[in-house]
């Protein structure tokens, strides 16, 4: 598996079973691209467990205002389609573990 790209069509299926994380970022953003490498390794590890998503909030405003994203990356840990944790800025992985409880 990788890192799953979610768009407004997707959103909502993905995000509403199971564990999911998803990065709000966008292409011209420097601290976004950094944490996207992190990202990748938290799918590597335990990728089983939970899906690893970004949603890119460019082409998606509409999602990154109902969750309140102003700054970015904003990373947000979803359970069965209830958010359960908020981050902004780049999260190690160590901290993105930490989100997922």
């Amino acid at each position: 598996m990788s890192v799953m790209h979610l768009t407004k069509d997707n959103f909502d299926s993905v995000t509403s079973s199971g564990l999911v994380i998803v990065d709000f970022w966008a292409e011209w953003c420097g601290p976004c691209r950094m944490q996207g490498p992190i990202l990748d390794q938290l799918e590597e590890e335990i990728g089983s467990k939970v899906k690893v998503c970004k949603l890119n909030v460019d082409d998606h405003p509409d999602i990154a205002q109902r969750f309140g994203v102003f700054s970015i990356p904003t990373l947000i840990a979803f359970r069965d389609g209830k958010q359960i944790s908020k981050a902004v800025g780049v999260q190690s992985k160590e901290q993105l573990i930490a989100m997922l409880g």
